[in-house]
């Protein structure tokens, strides 16, 4: 491919000409975000006649996020049949441009045409606010990250031992007592329901489903210090800002656990506009195998009730599950044959895959082992091994029809900064990003100088980024990392 694309479009084809864009250019389209956030980035009017065009007539194959964009001498066509796929390629477009849109410039369009879909449903990004909480607004930026890459799910994994970051109304300590502590001991922190809200109205705007993570019943630690009654014998531990895991559960023999877990997943989904809601179920390391299908079935029938798709880690493959339900895929290596069946069973029992691979996806993996940022326990995971996998035949068994999608988690444990974050996403999820999006057959080789051209948009942006000796960064990319 001749220009700096990520993800690469499933179609691809240089036409003659380009267009330049000035301060007399028009934009024209539906109403919509797409158009809206094109005229503010470009800071151009919206209008009649405009010579780049967004219309929702696009070919009948595109699909709710596909998108058609031609560009030549005679402007930019943008097609679609959703506002979605409009805003998909208004991504695409924008890695036409340069790095930086200064206000009165032109810029040049290159002569291409583009027929673009996603090969797979679900590409995410976890963010963990329970380790370390970040506040709102640290998480618009990380979604800021995400969408130029075509992310469309942001995955929050909200509770943990560490802390609770929800405010409930029939719980309030969960919040004010739970949330108010961290890894090494800082003061954490807890969204109000506006907070959530805002998040969850942020990403709907930029067509990225949340999904909100109760994690449970292991990893509870921030609950159980929070409330002493659910607790065998009444008394509540300490609250917890190591790292350490696995020690923790709610008691799955005591009735008022599920009337805590109805009330928590009744007022999560009812804040939750999207379809799904991930209950977690790893690690839960104290439970006998049989309470802990009890207790994952019950919950689950909780979060069906309440009208949203069950999603869960791996583990929840040992439960009850119904055809639909979602598993999470993660393990190191490859996964032991423990783990490998896990998925496996899923399969077997009606659930789709997201493929999370430790050794693949996960962003909080150091870069190289003599890193202070990250953990080491399936790593180091730099760009290229981030890049270098396919979804569909990474497990014996499992193929394209059972993986929904991927997802890139970045766990928070040695994170405390927005700087932190954005280093540690980037240059990874870009790669993970064209792992769920483009179409199968890549090439590392062909895709690194499209990788190291993105270097101008996060400088562009101030975005501190890990600069991996993998990548032929350019030397004009402002940056030091």
């Amino acid at each position: 491919m001749d220009l700096s694309l990520v993800p690469a479009p499933a179609f691809y084809a240089p036409r003659q000409g380009s267009y330049e864009i000035n301060a007399g250019t028009r934009i024209s389209g539906p109403p919509g975000y797409a158009v809206a956030f094109l005229g503010t980035l470009l800071r151009l009017p919206v209008g009649e006649g405009g010579d780049i065009h967004l219309t929702l007539d696009g070919p009948a194959d595109l699909g709710r996020e596909g998108y058609l964009l031609e560009t030549g001498e005679a402007g930019v066509r943008l097609r679609a049949h959703t506002d979605e796929g409009l805003f998909r390629g208004v991504q695409t477009l924008r890695q036409l441009l340069p790095g930086k849109l200064e206000p009165g410039g032109t810029w040049r369009v290159p002569g291409v045409r583009i027929e673009d879909r996603p090969r797979f449903a679900w590409r995410g990004v976890m963010l963990d606010v329970a380790r370390h909480f970040f506040p709102v607004q640290d998480v618009k930026r990380f979604i800021d990250l995400a969408e130029p890459y075509k992310i469309n799910v942001f995955h929050l994994h909200l509770t943990d031992d560490q802390g609770w970051r929800l405010a409930i109304d029939g719980w309030p300590r969960l919040a004010t007592y739970g949330g108010g502590s961290e890894v090494g001991g800082g003061p954490g922190g807890h969204f109000t329901k506006a907070d959530y809200a805002e998040i969850v109205r942020y990403a709907a705007e930029r067509y990225i489903t949340v999904v909100p993570e109760i994690d449970m019943p292991g990893h509870t630690n921030a609950a159980l210090a929070s409330y002493p009654e659910l607790n065998p014998g009444g008394v509540a531990p300490a609250r917890h800002t190591g790292t350490e895991y696995g020690f923790s559960s709610l008691d799955t023999t005591d009735e008022l656990t599920y009337r805590f877990l109805e009330d928590v997943i009744g007022e999560v989904a009812a804040l939750t506009p999207g379809p799904y809601l991930h209950i977690g179920g790893d690690e839960a390391k104290v439970i006998r195998p049989e309470d802990y299908a009890v207790f994952l079935q019950r919950a689950a029938q909780m979060v069906r009730a309440h009208g949203k798709t069950l999603v869960g880690w791996r583990e929840i493959a040992a439960a009850p599950l119904t055809p639909g339900d979602v598993v999470q895929y993660w393990g190191q290596h490859g996964g032991s044959g423990r783990h490998t069946a896990a998925a496996r069973e899923a399969v077997r029992k009606g659930a789709q895959l997201i493929m999370s691979p430790s050794h693949h996806t996960y962003l909080d993996q150091k870069y190289a082992l003599d890193e202070p940022l990250g953990l080491g326990w399936a790593g180091p995971l730099e760009a290229r091994q981030a890049y270098e996998w396919d979804p569909a035949t990474l497990i014996d068994g499992i193929s394209e029809r059972d993986v929904l999608g991927v997802e890139a988690p970045l766990w928070t444990e040695t994170l405390s900064s927005w700087t932190d974050l954005a280093y540690m996403t980037l240059p990874r999820l870009p790669c993970i990003a064209e792992v769920g999006w483009s179409p199968a057959g890549r090439s590392w080789s062909e895709y690194a100088p499209r990788l190291a051209a993105q270097a101008h948009h996060w400088s562009a942006g101030g975005v501190l980024y890990h600069r991996s000796p993998e990548v032929p960064w350019p030397r004009s990319a402002d940056h030091e990392g």
